[in-house]
């Protein structure tokens, strides 16, 4: 980790915001723009209207900056994914013993780098996404609105999904802003779709081969009805969130984006990532350059006892200890790691295949499968589970330059144990566990439904690696699968339970200075205290040995 940026911040009126936002927007903005201003500003839109291609050309430069900081680059990555939801997600653990050991790792939560997720939703998203409304972009540009309106909704479902209830509805309306409900969160997102979709749809009707946000665009290159794609996909992730919660929403939500005329994402020429202006892989320079990346003991687990085909694609062999070299293993979550070099020999990311400028992935083809998959599982579609869960697989295996072969038809491959040799049996605390997972590949149709889902989550989240944390940590607090190691140390104090494991991040320490009587509501709204070991709203499996999703 080379710096942290103890950013003051609250939940702020617009006044406050809209200077935050202009700020963000030229820092980044034009940093990451200007070095191509000959590209931006030269036109192959096909647009003939001189005053709207001027406006679009002065609101298109806001754009790259709100794409590029929804992961944000290596800094803002680290902290507001890679230390948190990476790693509670199963895929990462860093080599790295930050501040003694003591850190979001090992559920000792810290608030000088989680509210860096704070700043950059709000900051650098949303508010920016307000100074793009004053210029008046509903009306003179509605296309350009609609894509505002998708990425603010991708950058803030991260946000909630972190936190639980977080300011929305009201956000720039006063000089504090109160918080909404996470449910009244999820119903204004779904708004958001609907004009993004509805903007989109009317001006793909009208314009069919004009592509005005070319210029701007790092995910589809101005390519409109790919970003429809991508919108009703984003549509039927966050339904399946609160399918335990509000199952009348959620499948009315499913069914809206399922039916949907455009259709969502289904082959991985349709996958959704964030590239170009200069813009390269965070996950790349911490992995190589800072070398404070490993990948998770939960996700070699899975990929050596299925002797999945994506492994060697999606991981590299462990370098050291020399009685681990070659072989695939990950660092267990929470473990005491010594001071480098003690853990750095570790598997990391393939960075022959996850390189500098790599996409980094919002969304792909194959996790929509697994959607749809559920969604049939559910009784929601006609479609096949079977079916569906298959193409999600070898969408999957395209995606990576693999051949699925007999993957699909393995019945007896289940998650491997782990052994860490830096931790022996006489050694406390003790990294090596068993698997905790008996399921198989093979869709099995005598099975419950119960089992099925286990099957299609955990191929869901061996798909989304290597930047997908955020959601392969929500899917698991969401259905219980698939089943992650725990923490080897837990150093919550009691806040958090080893065994239901962390459920969501602390508000910052900022809120409760700036915007007391707002975040004290959002934490009745939340229904517990503000720690790590709160439930969110959709979070209604807890962590339970037991998972019922049915």
């Amino acid at each position: 980790m080379k710096k942290i940026n103890f950013i003051k911040y609250t939940s702020i009126g617009i006044n406050t915001f809209s200077k935050c936002a202009l700020v963000a927007m030229c820092v980044i903005a034009f940093s990451g723009c200007t070095k191509n201003f000959e590209k931006i500003n030269t036109d192959n839109s096909g647009v003939t209207n001189p005053e709207l291609e001027a406006d679009n050309n002065i609101i298109g430069l806001y754009y790259p900056g709100i794409q590029q900081n929804i992961f944000g680059e290596e800094n803002d990555y680290q902290l507001i994914q890679n230390l948190n939801a990476d790693c509670y997600s199963g895929y990462y653990m860093s080599p790295d013993p930050f501040r003694g050991n003591l850190n979001n790792q090992s559920y000792a939560l810290v608030d000088g780098w989680n509210s860096d997720i704070y700043t950059l939703g709000y900051t650098r998203v949303m508010g920016v996404v307000q100074t793009i409304a004053k210029k008046g972009t509903r009306t003179k540009a509605p296309d350009f609105w609609g894509v505002a309106k998708i990425l603010q909704v991708t950058a803030m479902s991260r946000v909630t999904d972190l936190y639980g209830p977080v300011s929305y509805s009201k956000v720039g309306l006063a000089a504090t802003t109160p918080y909404d409900s996470q449910q009244q969160v999820y119903n204004e997102m779904f708004a958001d779709l609907d004009t993004a979709v509805t903007n989109l749809e009317a001006y793909v009707a009208k314009n069919p081969t004009l592509m005005p946000f070319q210029k701007f665009d790092m995910v589809y290159a101005g390519n409109y009805t790919e970003w429809i794609k991508y919108a009703n996909s984003l549509r039927l992730r966050l339904a399946m969130h609160i399918v335990n919660v509000d199952p009348t929403t959620a499948k009315a939500q499913a069914l809206k984006a399922l039916n949907d005329p455009t259709g969502v994402l289904a082959t991985n020429t349709d996958n959704a990532g964030i590239t170009g202006y200069g813009y390269h892989s965070p996950i790349w320079l911490i992995g190589t350059s800072w070398t404070d990346l490993a990948v998770g003991a939960s996700l070699t687990s899975y990929l050596n006892g299925y002797n999945d085909p994506r492994e060697s694609a999606m991981i590299s062999p462990a370098t050291s200890p020399a009685s681990i070299a070659g072989q695939y293993v990950g660092i267990r979550a929470g473990t005491p790691v010594s001071a480098k070099p003690g853990y750095t020999g570790y598997s990391l990311p393939n960075f022959k295949n996850v390189s500098q400028y790599s996409p980094m992935i919002l969304m792909t083809a194959a996790e929509v499968w697994f959607l749809r998959s559920e969604a049939a599982l559910r009784g929601w579609t006609t479609e096949s589970a079977q079916t569906d869960y298959q193409t999600g697989i070898t969408t999957s295996m395209s995606q990576w330059g693999t051949s699925a072969g007999t993957y699909l038809t393995d019945n007896t491959s289940t998650q491997a144990n782990y052994v860490d040799p830096q931790t022996p049996s006489t050694t406390a605390p003790n990294a090596s566990i068993s698997a905790m997972s008996t399921i198989t590949i093979a869709w099995n149709s005598a099975a419950t439904n119960e089992q099925n889902l286990e099957r299609i989550i955990t191929q869901k989240w061996i798909a989304m690696f290597p930047c997908g944390g955020d959601e392969a940590w929500t899917e698991y607090r969401r259905t219980g699968y698939p089943r992650l190691f725990p923490v080897v140390v837990n150093n919550s104090g009691g806040t958090i339970s080893t065994a239901l494991q962390i459920r969501r991040i602390a508000y910052p320490s900022s809120e409760y200075t700036n915007n007391a009587t707002a975040v004290a509501t959002a934490v009745s709204l939340l229904g517990g205290p503000d720690n790590g070991g709160t439930p969110v709203w959709w979070d209604t499996n807890k962590g339970q040995a037991v998972p019922k999703n049915f």
